[in-house]
Order: structure tokens, then sequence, then C-alpha cells
């Protein structure tokens, strides 16, 4: 198979010196600084979430499970994106990272799913094991181009797999989903390095007579780009982005964007409101856990962007958010207040990115 069209990503962003390599190698494995896992006193706040709360909790639901698992339940089912349900982000279940919780509702517990969304294949978006477990009550696995092929190898059945390039589109049971550029790489060995593309999702529901039409935003892993930008011109506005914010670092900030860059992408998107999403679950870089969560934050009341922040397992009403607390905080529960007042318009000006 050719490896995918990967023009935003710009060339080398993915790469690094053998000698970088083996230095961030040492770093990741034996010279983390203190605060990249919560600590074991002030574990991170996880709601219990029951099959009987999933049934009735009403459509344009969202619950945030993990990193950047979450759950919506729309018209038509249950939908859920890069579901990991394991314990490590890692080839092997013996090393590599491993997770600050438990999931709010076991692997087993998830109603049957209309569909599994997936935004490419590196191991903390897309876990073997879960993804076979899920296969026999899943009726969709959509997929960027090639991951699709992973899957059937992995014995999903061929006829639930639907692969799709950037700017294509499909809809299943009411939901629109299309494939979106993204700044990032994927691969899942030494040998299939951008062998398989990586996108973002945008999600439009149908209105219906119990529910209104909804417009999100699943980033999957990007750096900050022009891309958002287009894809705000060409498929927003979005009630809800679903943006990463964690795992970041200056060295390779042209893969995962910065929290400031975050909320940047949010107005380029011209979102409402802002859920950033893979953090809290796993340590996958230098920066205390709690960081990229208050630095969006911070940009996000700077600049009067409504922020969303479930505890993992809180339902949130997709039409009609309401304030959500600062868990990560010690001792603070508190919600964040601010929400908007009418819908973003234009682009932040002066974004001040911390050293």
């Amino acid at each position: 198979m050719p490896p995918p069209d990967t023009t935003p990503t710009p060339a080398g962003a993915d790469d690094m010196s053998f000698r970088e390599g083996l230095k961030l190698t040492w770093q990741m494995l034996f010279d983390k600084p203190e605060g990249t896992r919560p600590d074991a006193v002030a574990p991170v706040p996880v709601q219990a979430l029951r099959p009987a709360d999933l049934a009735a909790a009403p459509v344009g639901s969202l619950w945030r499970l993990g990193h950047s698992t979450v759950l919506l339940k729309l018209e038509g089912g249950f939908w859920i994106t890069d579901p990991v349900f394991g314990q490590r982000a890692s080839p092997v279940s013996f090393a590599g990272p491993s997770r600050f919780h438990a999931p709010p509702i076991a692997l087993g517990d998830l109603p049957p799913l209309a569909g599994v969304i997936l935004s490419h294949d590196h191991y903390d978006h897309l876990d073997k094991a879960t993804v076979r477990a899920l296969a026999p009550r899943t009726q969709h696995f959509i997929t960027p181009t090639g991951v699709g092929a992973l899957l059937v190898d992995w014995g999903i059945p061929a006829a639930k797999v639907q692969e799709l390039g950037w700017w294509q589109h499909t809809t299943v049971g009411g939901l629109t989903l299309t494939a979106t550029p993204a700044q990032h790489f994927s691969g899942r060995g030494l040998f299939d390095r951008n062998q398989r593309l990586w996108c973002g999702w945008a999600l439009r529901t149908a209105a219906t007579a119990t529910a209104p039409s909804l417009n999100l935003f699943f980033s999957g892993d990007s750096g900050y780009f022009d891309g958002f930008k287009a894809i705000g011109e060409r498929l927003g506005p979005f009630d809800v982005t679903l943006l990463e914010a964690g795992a970041y670092d200056r060295r390779w900030q042209a893969v995962h964007m910065l929290p400031e860059h975050t909320v940047q992408a949010h107005h380029d998107l011209r979102g409402r409101w802002l859920l950033p999403i893979h953090n809290g679950t796993f340590d996958l870089a230098f920066h205390r856990w709690t960081e990229p969560l208050e630095r969006v934050a911070q940009a996000a009341e700077a600049q009067e962007v409504p922020l969303l922040t479930p505890v993992f397992g809180a339902r949130v009403a997709l039409a009609a958010p309401q304030p959500t607390p600062a868990w990560w905080r010690p001792g603070k529960v508190s919600p964040i207040r601010w929400a908007p007042t009418q819908p973003p318009v234009g682009f932040a000006s002066g974004v001040k990115v911390p050293r």
C-alpha cells in the first residue's frame, strides 16, 4: 500500500537524530521530573458510570472516559472515539505509560455501539485488545486510510470497517462524519512509519423532533497549523470542539500543539465550547500532569472562551453545557463559570505561549 498523502505535516516534523532519540528515550525512562503523574494521596477523580446512567441519559450526551476516549449518545445510538481501556499505552503489557485512573465504566458494561471512530494508529489512541473486545457489539468502525486494513488484519469483519481520506465523508444513522486534515504522523513499529493516515473528525447530526442538530469536532492528535482555519471555514461553526491538550513539548510541537495553540485552534474552527482532551490519563511527556488543563484554562479565561473540563465519567449536555469543575486543582471543585454570550467571531489576537 502506498503511503498516504501527508502534505500538511512539515517534512521532518516527526523526526529526530538517532542521538536525540536515545537521549529522549533515556529521559522518558529514567529522568522524568516530579509531578508528571498524580500523587497517590490525591488521585484523579472519577465518577462511576453505570449502564443504567447511559440508558437514562438523553440524546446529545457526552462522557469523557479517559485520554482521548469520549463516549457520545447521539441520534441513532452510541459512538466512541479512540477507545483505550488497557492499562498501558504500549505495544507490550509489562512496560510503557500506565494509566493514572481506571475508566469510569468497565469495557464489558459499555452499551452496543453504533460506531467506533478512530483518528490514527498510535498506541494511546488505538488499543488492539479494546477494539477486538468491542467488535461483536459495534456496527461500524470509521477510520482514516490504512487503519481499517489493520483492523481487518486483527480480525474485525471487513464489512464493519470504512476508511476515509481527508475531506471525505460518510453518513451513518443520521450522523455525518468527515475526516479532516491534521499535522501529525503514524506508525506502531520500526517499519511502518507514515504508512497509515491520521485525521481529525467533524461530526454533524441532523435535527429531529426530539433533539437539535449538533456539530462537533474531534481533533485526534495534531500540531497547530492553518488547516484548522480551513476546517472551520468549510465545516464550522462547531458547537463543541474536543481538542488535544497534553503530551506536548517544544521539541515536538509540530505534531502535538501547545495548550495556547489549542485555544487558538478553537478560534480557528469557529467553536463555541472547548473541551480539552489527550490529558489526565497517561504520562507521555515531561510537563506536570495538571499543566495542560491549567494552561488551557488560563488562556481560555483570558480570551473569554467557554471551557468544559468534566470529571471523567460525568455527563455533558452537548446542546446546553453547564459549568464544569476545575477538578485538577487541589481542593478546588468550584465550576469554571465563564460562558458564551454570543458565538465567537474571527480569531484570537496576541496568543502568548509560556516558555
